[in-house]
């Protein structure tokens, strides 16, 4: 108690806030959910050759990403282009039949999925295309035929689930139809980027598709649409779905902002639209998100942001806030190499930036496996927590200081509290603006440990038993 004292009279008199937080080890909430997946795969070097040899390998595999989503992967050279993942680049002929093997191009995607594999990251399977801004449209027009897109989409489950034409093994279980028919509904017609037809077209070709693949594959999970954040739309869509008795397994949905609270409220919204619509046991998936400020003016701020410190704390927030929130799995946007959307590598060196120590911490977090209750006593307005216990009594403790306000410079001094904590030392890890997941030690007394943190900062701390 005198310590307390002490150190709300430091507080005091140097105009900080101060943050207590509370970690009970023995209250168990559930699993740490898998909220560190991501778009895409490594990056490295393509085709046969290695006169680049640059790569993420190592640091990607590190990070234990538990999902990878092939969303505009044919986007990037390192991937293969567009020779990869988009259904018109897999079966680019549509008068070919569906079930000839010889009418499909499975090569670099093969290749591609395999390096997802091979960092230990299961794949979740976009089938549709890529965003198109040109001022002609390709992959985007709807399909000739739905039914035998739904059978094409069935072909290329069964060459990556069952060795069709000379394929894999692989059970990946995700299967997400389309992406964001909602983007441009309200200029479908003139200026489309996802989708070039109707609402009513796309629910047809999702209710076909889904219905078709659900019965050639009970076992798997197949959902979507991959909402680009158009509420109302997402509602038709639900409507349309519960009436012809659809299935759904996965409800997928997007969203940028710059406020991590905001994220974590429309995940409960997207909840309850699902539950209402007959759809309870269905996952919701939020993969597409980052920090976005605006489109337009701000954009190149945003874009600011999401390569420095204040896109990790952003990014470790989120993941903190949805943990809480009633949503299954997060695919952040993008790991792409050349986006600028990537947080997480340098598109030169490939070299790791602020955001991949948020998604690398999380995974320690994931590792331990049991989340525990926490409790953040004092000006919590900043402040972002999640602790885990791990089966052998170690406790991580991951917290965020994330503001939106660039304005605030003052650092706080946080406590942090463990229930059962020995008196010693702990493992600390920090992002900052001067260290990027240094180790500190920190010195354990009465079961608490207490430092600083600098306005968007992150902050990982390990009680070892």
């Amino acid at each position: 108690m005198k310590r307390y004292f002490a150190l709300l009279a430091v507080c005091l008199a140097c105009g900080m806030a101060c943050a207590d937080i509370y970690v009970s080890p023995g209250r168990e909430v559930g699993r740490v959910k898998p909220m560190n997946g991501v778009n895409n795969g490594p990056a490295g070097p393509y085709g046969l050759g290695k006169t680049q040899t640059r790569d993420n390998f190592d640091d990607y595999r590190a990070a234990r990403i538990p999902f990878a989503r092939t969303h505009d992967s044919s986007f990037s050279e390192c991937y293969g282009s567009e020779h990869t993942v988009d259904i018109t680049a897999i079966f680019p002929d549509f008068s070919r039949k569906a079930d000839d093997p010889s009418a499909y191009d499975f090569a670099i995607t093969d290749w591609y999925l395999k390096r997802i594999r091979d960092m230990g990251t299961e794949v979740f399977f976009r089938l549709g295309q890529k965003i198109e801004h040109h001022v002609k449209k390709y992959g985007i027009l709807p399909p000739k035929d739905f039914r035998k897109w739904a059978q094409i989409c069935e072909h290329i489950i069964r060459h990556y689930n069952e060795g069709w034409a000379d394929g894999h093994q692989w059970n990946i279980r995700y299967w997400e139809i389309w992406n964001e028919a909602d983007l441009d509904s309200k200029t479908w017609n003139t200026n489309p980027r996802t989708w070039a037809g109707t609402e009513e077209q796309f629910f047809d070709l999702y209710a076909t598709t889904a219905c078709h693949l659900k019965k050639c594959f009970p076992q798997l999970k197949i959902g979507g649409p991959a909402l680009a954040g158009q509420e109302p739309w997402a509602e038709r869509f639900l409507t349309y779905m519960e009436k012809h008795s659809v299935p759904l397994d996965f409800f997928s949905w997007h969203i940028y902002s710059t406020d991590p609270k905001a994220i974590a409220e429309k995940a409960g919204r997207m909840r309850r639209m699902a539950d209402a619509h007959g759809y309870q046991q269905a996952e919701t998936i939020l993969n597409e998100w980052n920090y976005i400020r605006g489109w337009t003016d701000d954009y190149p701020y945003s874009l600011s942001v999401i390569h420095g410190v204040k896109g990790a704390a952003f990014t470790a927030a989120t993941m903190a806030a949805c943990q809480a929130a009633p949503v299954d799995i997060l695919m952040y946007y993008d790991a792409r190499p050349e986006t600028p959307y990537n947080g997480l590598f340098d598109f030169y060196t490939f070299q790791p930036l602020p955001s991949y120590y948020s998604f690398y911490a999380w995974s320690r977090l994931a590792a331990l496996g049991q989340q525990v209750a926490t409790e953040v006593k004092g000006d919590d307005s900043d402040l972002y927590v999640s602790a885990a216990r791990g089966e052998d009594g170690t406790v991580g403790v991951l917290v965020s200081r994330y503001n939106e306000n660039d304005n605030i410079n003052r650092s706080r001094t946080v406590t942090l509290h463990v229930e059962g904590a020995a008196d010693g030392e702990a493992v600390a890890h920090v992002v900052n603006s001067v260290k990027l997941f240094s180790e500190t030690l920190l010195d354990v007394r009465q079961g608490a440990v207490t430092f600083k943190m600098e306005p968007n900062s992150v902050i990982f701390v390990e009680f070892r038993k």
